[in-house]
């Protein structure tokens, strides 16, 4: 009989060997990577567009037709430049937890073998979505430098940021990826949820038009940090608010390790239920 000790072993185990399997990761994450723009005329270009165009609509809507500003002194092109900001972990974010959603049953093949890894396909996912980000962070960087003539060298704490980012957003698609084999709607519904989560994070609007008394809400949203110190690092030239960074990153370790024990926990009921 399997003591409580090995059990509990055996459900860490696929974590700890995750970096053995880093070539077998890359190699789905490049895969995935390549198939969303596969056939297309301008392939990973589109990598660049979509947030560019994305960018557009919402800076002629907010800051054209309502005259949004981050800054009293801002114009149009600063108004771009902030949002570009929240918009890149976002929609890396959002990426991730939408493709995971369906990313078990999509390789219904694999869970049939006993010895195939797969809490490396939602990793994979999520590095698939990081390489888009990475496209976007350099058409960011060229729009600052067009803009604002300027680069601040802040930009290099970027991975104090992508490191407690990733690990969110891998708790996050782990969790996500488990619930889509056992409810077939998680996909639609994680649309309804990251739409409304998008919305109550300061990505399109500045933190200061938020009212006083919605304040504490969305200072408890874990995203408000992160493009908090997006914009410092890019835009602002300051280091990362490292207060509400390192709540992001308290969230972020307790959805990271809760994400993989339910993944864990469940993945030995995918065959039957698939």
């Amino acid at each position: 009989m399997i003591s409580a000790q090995t059990a509990r072993r055996a459900v860490w185990r696929p974590l700890w060997e995750l970096p053995g399997r880093f070539e077998l990761i890359l190699s789905f994450a490049r895969r995935e990577l390549v198939a969303r723009y596969k056939g297309s005329l301008l392939g990973i270009v589109w990598a660049i567009v979509t947030p560019v165009v994305m960018i557009a609509i919402f800076t002629f809507i907010f800051a054209g037709i309502f005259n949004a500003r981050f800054d009293a002194r801002g114009t149009p092109w600063d108004y771009a430049l902030y949002l570009f900001c929240g918009l890149l972990p976002w929609t890396m974010f959002q990426e991730t937890l939408q493709h995971s959603s369906t990313t078990i049953v999509t390789h219904a093949n694999l869970v049939k073998r006993v010895v195939f890894p797969l809490e490396t396909l939602p990793v994979a996912q999520a590095l698939s979505s990081l390489g888009n980000q990475m496209f976007g962070t350099l058409a960011l960087i060229v729009a600052i430098v067009i803009v604002r003539h300027e680069l601040h060298l802040t930009i290099l704490w970027l991975p104090a940021l992508l490191v407690p980012q990733l690990c969110l957003t891998l708790g996050a698609a782990w969790l996500v990826a488990s619930l889509g084999v056992f409810l077939r709607d998680i996909a639609q519904g994680i649309t309804l949820v990251l739409m409304a989560w998008m919305y109550l994070t300061p990505i399109i609007y500045p933190e200061s038009i938020v009212p006083e008394r919605y304040r504490p809400f969305i200072n408890l949203n874990p995203f408000t940090a992160l493009v908090r110190s997006y914009r410092r690092i890019f835009i602002e030239g300051l280091g990362p608010d490292w207060t509400s960074l390192g709540y992001f990153s308290a969230v972020a370790v307790v959805l990271f390790v809760f994400g993989y024990w339910w993944f864990a926990r469940t993945r030995r009921n995918f065959a039957d239920v698939i």
